[in-house]
């Protein structure tokens, strides 16, 4: 089995994974935890994870006949800031949505590692964050790296700034072992929190999360958090940009992760002027373009609130005539918000 190891792990270097380790198949080691998560409803309105909780605990619930769980990880982090030389950089973004979708380039790497899976006996399934496998717990199980205080996977070599992906296996592997918490007394990521989502060490409430709240959230912004969002657009990086271990990040080596030109030319308020298909068409293959145009505008709404000027009144005050109310609301929001600041 040795070899078939060397050799699953040359592979996954071939095929542009940054590391490759191998845990046990077996009921995750934080199952209860998650379940106690799920019934005090912390995950928000991301009704998936209500469905066959079970399953998500124990990948011997998806895969009959499961032995072993390849976990690998992806490097993302993409160095320098997305915007062109003189840009007021505005807004944010978070880093990881710069370009197009990860999901649909790691897939096709996942479905090619499942192919030379198939010529050693395996019978494999693979994901890449879309399925019911609690995934850090197998990472951290395998030694590819371990779950910060903020939940978030910390490599030794990559920081904070990487993709977990997986595929569930047939194979009996021999794991490999864990590296342990290296988190030592640092609470950097859960003061960095604008939200105070970071409830405690390993404890994150998704309904103050502003990737939550940016993201998954259908609705209005809560009036709570809409100030401590900033100038955030699409999801928030603090947590992981606070971890000292990211001293260790290097510059990814995949192209399709660098930040594109087209999203990071326009000022914050040049995005109000979009229509579906200008929306569509700017955001074409980014994971932003999953939010739809109307909750998009609504986050552009409310960072303007917050970094906005008199100059912006205009932008906004046409947003808040917007058919969809979702625009509208907040627009007339951020016009209040800019209004008050002007008059003090």
């Amino acid at each position: 089995m040795s070899e078939n190891v060397d050799t699953i792990k040359h592979w996954a270097a071939e095929l542009g994974f940054d590391d490759c380790r191998i845990a046990s198949a077996k009921r995750a080691t934080h199952a209860d935890e998650f379940m106690e998560w799920i019934g005090d409803d912390r995950h928000g309105e991301m009704a998936w994870m209500e469905k066959t909780p079970h399953r998500r605990c124990d990948p011997r619930e998806v895969l009959p006949g499961c032995r072993a769980v390849i976990c690998l990880a992806l490097n993302y982090h993409t160095g320098s800031s997305p915007f062109p030389e003189g840009h007021p950089a505005d807004y944010r973004i978070a880093r990881y949505s710069w370009n197009e979708d990860y999901h649909v380039l790691i897939e096709k790497r996942l479905a090619a590692f499942d192919a030379k899976l198939k010529e050693l006996g395996g019978t494999q399934r693979y994901y890449v964050d879309t399925g019911p496998v609690l995934e850090r717990d197998f990472a951290t199980d395998s030694g590819l790296g371990w779950s910060g205080k903020s939940t978030v996977q910390i490599h030794r070599r990559l920081g904070a700034w990487f993709f977990l992906a997986e595929l569930l296996t047939t194979l009996d592997l021999p794991p490999d072992p864990p590296f342990g918490d290296h988190c030592g007394k640092c609470t950097r990521c859960i003061t960095a929190c604008p939200t105070a989502a970071i409830t405690a060490p390993h404890k994150l409430d998704a309904r103050r999360c502003i990737s939550y709240l940016t993201i998954e959230n259908k609705g209005p912004i809560p009036m709570e958090f809409r100030r401590a969002i900033g100038d955030r657009i699409y999801g928030c990086d603090d947590c992981l940009e606070a971890c000292p271990w990211n001293r260790f990040a290097q510059t990814s080596r995949e192209i399709t992760f660098q930040a594109r030109p087209e999203i990071f030319a326009h000022r914050l308020r040049d995005f109000l002027a979009m229509d579906d298909e200008a929306f569509r068409r700017t955001f074409a293959k980014s994971p932003v373009k999953r939010i739809k145009r109307p909750r998009f505008l609504r986050n552009v709404c409310v960072a303007l609130g917050n970094t906005g000027t008199p100059e912006d009144l205009p932008a906004l005050r046409q947003a808040a005539q917007d058919p969809d109310p979702l625009i509208a609301e907040h627009a007339a929001w951020a016009t209040g918000e800019i209004e008050d600041r002007a008059s003090t």
